[in-house]
């Protein structure tokens, strides 16, 4: 077995593991716990000199950062659809991977993490409080996203297969909970995500990560 994926559980190591799971290759998942500091060991810091998951691993090759673990997977698994294979719709299809990459999962830490941001307790209270609110704004257009791929056919939002982005838009809505958002007033998002949660490949995922998909607790 060539394949290893280090994951977090709840974490954007997600995406990789459920396109692995789609993959139906066989793989191992190494558990890294964040909590108790495993990303900081020597151990895995030789894994990956940042301390992040995920990590892929293939024949001794460490690969890292979601948007090339998943261009790897994909050009791996080309028959699975990750990303479509079509120009431009496959130039679409990483402009949204791109976007949640960089804009929505940048503003979720800002809001799970403030103190990387800004030192005083009062400057951190503002940066979580004002990320707040700008990722709600972008989990509002990445419920219009869904919405108007729904209203085309399609299936999946790259497609008729579930690939890399229906994984993160899970991820993605999934962290509204920790910014004290309802994530099923996302109404077509949060559809979108009990769709993926059904299959059994992500299911698989949320299994092993024991995962809970509403994280939100009304204050």
């Amino acid at each position: 077995m060539s394949l290893k994926l280090y994951y977090a559980p709840g974490a954007c190591s997600f995406v990789p593991h459920v396109l692995l799971e789609l993959s139906g290759a066989p793989f191992e998942p190494v558990l890294v716990k964040l909590h108790k500091g495993e990303q900081r060991t020597p151990e895995y810091l030789a894994i990956n000199p940042r301390g992040q998951v995920p990590v892929l691993a293939d024949g001794g090759e460490n690969i890292n950062q979601i948007v090339a673990i998943v261009c790897y997977l994909d050009a791996k698994f080309p028959q699975h659809g990750f990303l479509p294979r079509d120009g431009l719709a496959r130039a679409k299809g990483m402009e949204l991977l791109c976007w949640m990459n960089n804009t929505v999962h940048p503003t979720f830490t800002h809001v799970f993490r403030p103190s990387t941001f800004a030192g005083e307790e009062a400057a951190q209270a503002d940066v979580k409080a004002f990320n707040a609110r700008r990722y709600a704004g972008l989990l509002g257009e990445l419920d219009a996203i869904v919405a108007g791929a729904a209203a085309k056919g399609q299936a999946w939002l790259t497609g008729d297969k579930p690939g890399a982005v229906d994984a993160y838009a899970l991820t993605l809505c999934r962290w509204s909970g920790f910014a004290g958002l309802d994530p099923t007033t996302f109404t077509a998002l949060w559809a979108h995500v009990q769709k993926l949660a059904a299959h059994p490949a992500a299911a698989r995922v949320i299994e092993r990560e024991k995962l809970q998909l509403n994280l939100y607790k009304a204050s």
